[in-house]
């Protein structure tokens, strides 16, 4: 009976009303953190003059300048350039392509792409342009008594924390669904976030949507704990105990025989 666990414990959610909606009061975020790695992209209805922004463009005419020189080799074995985006270094500046060095730290990608659109068509250099920007290195770790722990690597910006779970194959029996810990780092600090998922408030937490680099810990149930810290060589000491009084007893009774035929 000690051992049953009611459904409360089990179930997600189980304050709200299973037919009603809920509201989300947290948004996601895209705002930019040194590390992070940006895909940056220039569309115009003039191609060719967006060509010298698009770092594609650039892998492009340094593969053509290796075949150049390399005229005589065989062209299977030229090799791929691929594109490595943007990263932003940790004064939270990008080298981008003729517009130089931009300060992208504190923007978000919305703000970054209308910074960039408003500089090449003031600085003359497009007149249509459409920029977009997302982060290529979005990368959570989810550790503790899940399925399957792992860094999971997102293509997109955004990403719930029940969606992360889910990708992991859910909490396990043993997991502690009302003390989850979402580590994240806020100005070179690691601030610890715990949530309930068993109460509607999820919702309103501020880690429902996870940011890159979060770390989602999962914690043990107390059973599971207690497990963990019992030692297990305990059915050993209990066995040599038990034969050690045996022996004793035996002894005890067979000088006690011993003495009486003696007398």
């Amino acid at each position: 009976m000690a051992s049953c666990r009611t459904s409360t414990e089990l179930a997600y959610f189980s304050d709200a009303e299973r037919d009603s909606a809920q509201r989300i009061l947290s948004t996601y975020s895209t705002s930019i953190h040194p590390g992070d790695q940006l895909y940056i992209y220039v569309y115009s209805q003039t191609p060719e003059g967006a060509v010298p922004f698009n770092q594609e463009s650039h892998a492009f005419s340094l593969e053509l300048s290796r075949m150049n020189n390399n005229a005589s080799k065989d062209l299977s074995a030229t090799k791929t350039v691929t594109v490595p985006g943007y990263l932003v270094s940790q004064s939270g500046l990008i080298n981008f392509p003729i517009l130089g060095s931009i300060n992208v730290l504190g923007m978000d990608h919305d703000s970054l792409s209308r910074h960039i659109e408003s500089r090449l068509i003031n600085e003359g250099y497009l007149l249509d342009p459409v920029v977009t920007v997302s982060t290529m290195n979005f990368r959570v770790s989810v550790v503790g008594e899940v399925a399957l722990p792992q860094e999971l690597h997102i293509t997109g910006d955004r990403l719930t924390i029940l969606e992360a779970i889910a990708m992991c194959g859910d909490i396990t029996i043993d997991g502690l669904r009302s003390s989850i810990t979402v580590l994240r780092e806020k100005n070179g600090i690691a601030v610890p976030v715990t949530v309930d998922m068993t109460q509607k408030s999820l919702f309103d937490s501020e880690v429902y949507y996870l940011q890159p680099n979060d770390i989602v810990y999962v914690e043990p149930n107390p059973k599971k704990k207690r497990l963990g810290t019992r030692d297990e060589n305990w059915p050993k000491y209990v066995t040599s105990a038990i034969g050690m009084t045996v022996s004793i007893f035996n002894i005890t009774r067979t000088t006690a025989r011993y003495l009486r035929y003696a007398r």
